[in-house]
């Protein structure tokens, strides 16, 4: 599980939020919408933690 809380989707530039109500959770890298955090779903498909995490830019607000 230390695997699944080391990958943060909110934090990757690959992750946004779709208009699915069903669905609400994407991965861009990935290309696919989920009901849960896109890396629990790469975790539970292959067995593998996600290796496709980017760090979002840091934003220039100030």
């Amino acid at each position: 599980m230390s695997e699944t809380r080391s990958v943060d989707c909110v934090k990757c530039r690959h992750y946004y939020i779709t208009w699915d109500p069903n669905f609400p959770k994407g991965c861009r890298s990935f290309g696919f919408k989920s009901a849960t955090l896109p890396s629990l779903t790469v975790l539970s498909s292959s067995g593998q933690p996600c290796m496709s995490f980017e760090p979002k830019p840091a934003s220039n607000h100030a």
